[in-house]
């Protein structure tokens, strides 16, 4: 399966909905696409993961280094997440309390 990444502006946010497989294969896409909107001066990034089917290591790798970039520039990046293997994935690894998690864009857009 491939990776899709679609990106708007939502109240000040960049929102990046990502559908599909985060994996060894695709996880570089969102690696550069994350690098991209830093180097365009987008600090304050919402990765939805709504329409992710699937995430490994690789991936988590990319969401830890996309939070390290934004960081180093005094930005923000959170995450939404509402399914249970996702989310289940996030607290096994402790990235949980790294990550900021949110159940629906609304709740990430009021954070």
């Amino acid at each position: 399966m491939d990776l899709s990444l679609e990106t708007r502006q939502v109240d000040g946010w960049t929102l990046v909905a990502v559908g599909g497989e985060i994996d060894v294969y695709t996880a570089p896409k969102l690696r550069d696409k994350i690098t991209e909107l830093v180097n365009a001066g987008q600090f304050q990034l919402i990765i939805d993961m709504e329409k992710v089917d699937f995430l490994d290591s690789t991936g988590l790798g990319v969401l830890v280094g996309g939070l390290k970039k934004i960081r180093a520039q005094d930005g923000t990046m959170s995450l939404i997440c509402s399914q249970d293997r996702l989310l289940k994935i996030f607290r096994i690894t402790g990235l949980a309390k790294v990550f900021t998690i949110h159940a629906d864009e609304a709740a990430a857009l009021s954070a």
